[in-house]
Formats: structure tokens, sequence, C-alpha cells
């Protein structure tokens, strides 16, 4: 059922552990569909040896036998979801984590886009959801079917053996047109996901810029896109309603098929031996239970399996990213060396707006040096700090960081070399340790308690209980995020620190303590801020205003040239 590739090792990871709840469900499985096998046997004998024979008495036992039958398949059938529950509801929480955590690991896109947001919230909502019930049907009923459709046959092939070929021959048919038709459900099925992606995508993108969309009057282009998604979606659901409509040609085709072959060689068979009673029971067969349980297969496993499969091929896709990036041990060295940052010929402008954010900017920020960049809100500082961090590329030039190609470090040795704080850092639901410690889990208590005194922060412990202290965004105070976020930046392993506006909820004199901090500790240090007296206390200070740049203070240590006097820098 579950068969090979990414998405069925996803399924089979997520069932891991469900032994005992699957053989309980395989049991009450067994005994629902047990009963079919006998049905029809029951209602030939109650017409042969009971109305025909003019015994009302045998007729009523063996109607009783049949009614007995379809009582226990209930009951059996309503045994089997507590099992089922034990199976799915664990295996939901596992495929969660598992997308969480492939989602995670992808790392963040340039503050602003909202794109991964969005698939997120698709993949751990419909997607994950999508799987959970298509497995709840597929475990309880496709095992069902198949018994039942073997019982059908097996009793139609005892009751009347001459009624086996009309029986077989349109149900084989039926079964393998819905075979050939899978792949194509399978790619419409797809196809529908991924434009679900798309919308939620484009949606998020439109509504979180609606301000600068209703500045520049692109609210007609913004619709436009939206609305194309909108419409490819809709689109990949028409297809996938059109083979829907073929499944019911297949219903037809499997169970009336079948019929009509029965009825037509009626006399024949009658003629060849087959009683009433055994004609009317292979009937029974094909309209009490065949009928259903085929039409259950196509129309409902059917479209659920793949569902199912596409959904965890999507799920299993995002679980399967990198591994987050592993924190080497102090005294590991990168295989990129160099200066801490180095930015040649920047330049960087939002769309088709006619004005740079960033100009020709040339800087080299070496190991031990402090950078602090200023100017007036809304100038670039935090574009400025993206492109530093390799989260959002340059229109032109280059960023080197430790002497590589941002845009060429593979994600986990980029982590490794710079750690980049936004003003709202993001605090998780858990211990202050492990808070503090992630992701360098391997840092001792009292590493972390020297980090701690180190920064000037020891209140933080003292204040919440200790490091084992329960902790969340809710229960830390704005400033008290800020000192998490950088603990775990002085703890980390990388050589470049960006701060921006990290500090910005510390009072001055803490602020300061945290800055002198992070110039004792080893690397450089790039500050966004708009305290004077921190950008003070720096070795250079790098003025950003209307595309152009000013760079101040003594050249870093390198003897490649800085700040460069092109058409939007100079320096002093």
């Amino acid at each position: 059922m579950i068969g090979r590739g990414p998405g069925p090792a996803l399924l089979r990871a997520a069932l891991r552990g469900s032994g005992r709840p699957l053989a309980a469900l395989g049991g009450w499985t067994v005994l629902s569909a047990a009963p079919a096998a006998v049905s029809g046997k029951a209602l030939a004998l109650a017409v042969d040896r009971g109305f025909l024979a003019h015994r009302a008495p045998a007729a009523w036992l063996w109607l009783g036998v049949f009614a007995a039958g379809a009582v226990l398949s209930a009951w059996a059938t309503r045994r089997a979801y507590r099992p089922l529950a034990r199976i799915v509801e664990p295996a939901r929480d596992r495929l969660v984590t598992a997308a969480a955590a492939g989602l995670l690991r992808g790392g963040p896109g340039p503050r602003g886009r909202g794109d991964g947001a969005a698939v997120a919230v698709a993949q751990v909502t419909r997607q994950v959801e999508a799987v959970r019930d298509s497995l709840a049907g597929q475990l309880l009923l496709v095992s069902h079917v198949a018994l039942t459709v073997l019982a059908v046959v097996a009793g139609t092939a005892a009751l009347a053996p001459a009624a086996v070929v009309p029986v077989l021959g349109p149900l084989l048919v039926a079964v393998a047109a819905f075979g050939a038709l899978t792949p194509r459900t399978a790619a419409a099925q797809r196809a529908l996901f991924a434009t679900e992606e798309a919308v939620a995508a484009s949606a998020l993108r439109a509504t979180g810029a609606l301000r600068d969309l209703v500045a520049c009057g692109a609210q007609q282009r913004a619709a436009a896109e939206v609305l194309a998604d909108v419409a490819a979606n809709e689109a990949a659901g028409r297809a996938l309603a059109r083979l829907a409509v073929l499944r019911h040609l297949l219903v037809a085709l499997g169970v009336h098929g079948p019929l009509a072959a029965l009825v037509l060689s009626a006399p024949v068979l009658l003629r060849h031996g087959t009683t009433t009673g055994e004609l009317l029971g292979a009937l029974a067969y094909l309209l009490g239970t065949l009928e259903p349980a085929l039409r259950l297969l196509v129309q409902g496993v059917g479209p659920s399996w793949l569902r199912m499969s596409v959904a965890a091929e999507r799920l299993a896709a995002t679980a399967e990213r990198d591994a987050p990036p592993s924190v080497p041990r102090p005294g590991a060295r990168s295989r990129a060396s160099g200066a801490a940052l180095e930015l040649r010929g920047v330049g960087f402008r939002y769309g088709r707006s006619p004005a740079p954010v960033l100009r020709d900017l040339d800087l080299v920020v070496a190991d031990g040096e402090t950078l602090a960049v200023v100017g007036p809100s809304g100038v670039g500082k935090s574009t400025f700090a993206d492109i530093a961090a390799g989260l959002l590329a340059p229109d032109r030039g280059r960023v080197l960081i430790a002497g590589a190609p941002a845009d060429r470090l593979p994600a986990a040795e980029l982590a490794r070399l710079r750690v980049l704080l936004p003003q709202d850092p993001y605090v998780f639901a858990g211990t202050l340790g492990e808070n503090l410690r992630w992701p360098a889990a391997h840092r001792s208590a009292r590493e972390v308690e020297a980090a701690l005194r180190a920064l000037g922060s020891q209140a933080l412990t003292d204040r919440h209980g200790g490091l084992a202290a329960a902790v969340s965004a809710a229960v830390l105070s704005p400033g008290e995020q800020q000192l998490v976020a950088l603990v775990r930046a002085y703890l980390s392993p990388a050589r470049l620190v960006i701060l921006d506006e990290a500090t910005a909820h510390l009072d001055a004199a803490a602020e300061l303590r945290v800055l002198e901090a992070f110039r004792r500790r080893p690397g450089a240090v790039v500050a966004v801020t708009h305290r004077a007296a921190l950008a003070a206390r720096a070795d250079r200070v790098l003025e950003l205003g209307d595309g152009g740049w000013r760079l101040a203070g003594p050249p870093a240590p390198p003897a490649r040239a800085v700040g460069g006097a092109g058409p939007g820098g100079s320096q002093r």
C-alpha cells in the first residue's frame, strides 16, 4: 500500500512503533470482512431450502444468519477505530515534526519575504492533514475492501462456479483501467497541491506589501498576479474533477458490468444446474457486497491514496533538507579564510525603483574590528545587514564572508561563519538553557554562565530561576529576549556578528557593556544602530544615506583600498 520512494519512506517512519495497534486493526478488519463470504451462501440456502421448499422456519434461520453476519461486520468495524486512532494521531505528530524541522533547516529568507511562511502553513496544515486523513482511510478501508472482494470471488466460486467468469471478467477490466488512470490522477493531484502553495505564497506577498503597493499604484498588477495563481489552482481542480468522472465510469464497469453479464447469462446458468437461490446469492454478492466495496475503492480510497502519496512526497522533500548546521567545537576551523566581511562594488535597489539603496559600496571588515552602521530610518541599514549576512543578493558586486563568496557558501557553512541578530529575535518555548545554547547545544553550563557574565546579563537567570526555568516570548521582556539572542551569538563559532538594532531594548549602559563583550570576542562585529554612544565606541562608522555612503575612521588592516571614491561613496 505504501510503496517505495521518499514519500513512502516518510510514511513508514511515521508509522514506526505502531506494531501493536496495527495488529489489532488487522484483526478487527479480518473479522469485519469475514461475514461477506457467507452472506450469499446464506441467502441462497434461505431461498432453495426455505422459501422454494415451503419451509419458512429454515428460510428465517438462514436469513437470521445473513443478518447476524451484517451485525458482526458493523461491530468489528466500530471496534477498529480505537487502534486506528492510536496509529494515525502519533503519525500526524511525527509528520508535523519532520516537516517543521525541514522548514527550519531550510534557513531564513530575506526579511519581508513571507513565501516560506506561506508554504510552511500550507504544508503543516493542509498537507499533513491530507496525509493523516488519507492514511486513516487507507489503513481502515484498503484491507477491508481487498478482503471483501476476495470473499465475494471465493463465495461466488463456491456457490455457483459457472458464474465466476461473467462476474470476474468485467471486474478485472475495471481494476486494470483504474490502474492505468492512476498516474494521470497522481499528476493532477500534484499540480493541485503545487498551485495551492503558489496561491498561499502570492497572497501573503501581496498582503504583506499592501502599503508599498498602494504607494506605487501597483494594486492591479499585484491583484493580477494573485488571480493568475488562483486561476491555475482552479484549472488544476477542474482537471482532477474530470478524472473523477472517469472513476464513476469505472464503478459502472466494475459493478454493473458483472451484474448485466450475470443477468444475461442466467438462462444458461439455470439450464446447467445453477439453482435459483444460487443465482440470487451471486446477485447479492454483487449488489450487497461488491458494489459498495468497489465504489469505495474507486471513488474513496483511490483519490485518498493519491492525495496521501502526493502530499507525502512534498512533505518528504521538505523533511529531507540538509541537516541543520552542526556547530563546531571550540577550536574548530572553517575552510574559509580572509577578512571577516568584504563588499566589492555592491549595489542594490528594490524592484524598478530609480533610487538605489546602495551604490558602489566597497568595504572590508577585518577580524578584531567593530564597524557601526548609521543613518536615518528607512535609508537601508537593515538591507545592508541582510546583504552582509548573505540573506539578500546584491544587484551588482560581490559579498565575501571569511574570504568566500556568500552566494556560493552552503547554508551550513554560512551559518558557521556569520550570525545576524534582528531587533526582534525569536525565543521558543522551552527552558532558558535550551534557548541560550541553541544551536550550540554542546556548550556546558559553565560556558553559558561565563557568557552571561561577559554580557552583564546574570540577572536573566536570577530573575527566572536558573537555566532550567521554562520561558517563552510571553514570559520574557523585549530586552530579555534580546539578551537571550545576544548570548546565543556570543556562544556561536561565527567570526562575523551582525547586530541589526539587536540592543535597541537595552539601556545605554547595558548596550555598551554588550558591545565591549563582543569586541573582546574573537571575530568582527557590525552593529547597525541609531545611538551615537554606541557608534562612538566602534573602530569605524559607515554612514548610509540616499544611496550614497561615507566611511569614517582608520582603514582596515588589509592592503586593499576601502570605501572607494565612486559615484556614491567617499571616505574620510
